[in-house]
């Protein structure tokens, strides 16, 4: 089977699988001359053909300033397709990306520095044109790299995903090749007689991901089914057995502890604490309760005793060294116990392991003040209503 069959079956199931593209979307393709943009750029330019969805593809390549970057082949690449190709200035990148190698005495130009400021010129373009998408070649190779570096270098779990959206720019970020492998784009290339631009980076080929990609062949070699396993892992929530929901962090050795909210089990049973005290106790409304974007960029917990839920609390950090502590509930039947006492000085330092020097900050209901006093906080400026009920800000350093 030729390769353009495989590669457009993939997209298929991406699309179908992840929801990746609708009716009346607009989509930047991101060009960057290298084999993985040309054949995302010529699959999806075909799958307008024959998905029955109806969408518009912009092919954009970004001039990054880097020495040698000729936009010309590209160009006519586009223009063979029926496309046209728009170049957009984005020289400030290598100037920003050279200060920030010698500042740091590194070997080469900072990649992750680089990514980010492509991302954010290229939505630059996405919002002009008002497009809502912007499509990255990123393959199954490139997620299990990723996977894997994550892991050695960042001591986490996780991959690029599917699909992200990126609220200040109100852009979806998707991968339509997510499900392709690399040996299907090179043979795909190699049909097609499509030439390859190549990378400009001066740090092309002399990455971490490159140690990782050789690291990743020596182990195919080894186990030949290992590649294929590796990408139904990340997908295979049904099997997922990781510690992360095993963690009750002991606050002391009567059995008080703090249990990470890392399921969905986990939410229900904080909303249902902050349901009985906000809510039921205290009048305070569901919107004002549940802001979405507060929950997203929190860090939840559930307060145990022994096997009981008692409370809840969590932390977000609301600017640079500066973590709030909000939505703080403790069961009616369990106050007045020295147990929330407990909790706050427990996650204040648990905040300061990692963050200090910070400030930590609350807004405080006027009767908590004097509890919140005892926990080493200070009031800061005037009273004010929130949720219909005073309070005051507190600050801890």
């Amino acid at each position: 089977m030729k390769a353009i069959r495989t590669l457009l079956a993939c997209i298929r199931k991406a699309d179908q699988t992840y929801n990746l593209i609708n009716h009346g979307d607009k989509i930047v393709v991101g060009l960057s001359g290298g084999k993985d943009s040309l054949a995302l750029l010529y699959c999806l330019n075909l799958y307008r053909k024959f998905s029955h969805t109806e969408f518009e593809i912009q092919p954009v390549t970004l001039d990054l300033g880097f020495p040698g970057f000729n936009p010309k082949p590209l160009e006519e690449f586009c223009e063979s397709l029926g496309l046209k190709l728009i170049v957009h200035d984005s020289k400030e990148v290598y100037q920003i990306l050279s200060i920030q190698k010698e500042k740091q005495g590194l070997k080469h130009l900072p990649c992750s520095i680089c990514s980010r400021m492509k991302k954010a010129a290229i939505n630059k373009v996405a919002n002009e044109l008002h497009f809502n998408k912007v499509a990255f070649a990123h393959h199954a190779d490139d997620a299990i790299e990723t996977l894997l570096m994550n892991e050695i270098y960042g001591s986490r779990i996780a991959t690029f995903s599917p699909k992200m959206h990126l609220e200040n720019a109100d852009i979806d970020f998707i991968r339509p090749f997510l499900l392709v492998h690399e040996k299907d784009i090179k043979q795909f290339i190699k049909e097609e007689n499509i030439f390859v631009v190549g990378s400009a980076c001066p740090a092309d080929k002399n990455t971490t991901r490159e140690d990782v990609k050789v690291l990743l062949n020596n182990i195919y070699k080894q186990f030949p089914k290992a590649k294929e396993n590796f990408l139904s892992m990340i997908s295979n929530y049904q099997q997922e057995d990781l510690w992360g929901n095993e963690i009750y962090l002991q606050v002391n050795q009567e059995g008080l502890c703090l249990k990470p909210v890392v399921c969905p089990i986990d939410e229900w049973n904080a909303i249902n604490i902050r349901q009985i005290v906000f809510r039921e106790e205290q009048g305070v409304s569901y919107h004002e309760d549940e802001i979405l974007e507060e929950e997203k960029a929190s860090e939840t917990y559930l307060v145990y005793l022994k096997d009981k839920i008692i409370g809840t609390i969590r932390y977000r950090e609301v600017k640079e060294k500066l973590f709030k502590l909000e939505r703080f509930a403790i069961l009616k039947d369990f106050r007045e116990k020295g147990y929330g006492k407990q909790v706050i000085e427990y996650l204040s330092n648990l905040i300061w392991s990692e963050f200090n020097p910070c400030t930590i900050t609350l807004n405080a209901q006027i009767q908590t003040v004097e509890f919140y006093e005892k926990c080493g906080f200070e009031k800061e400026g005037k009273e004010f209503l929130e949720a219909g009920i005073k309070h005051i800000k507190m600050n801890r350093k």
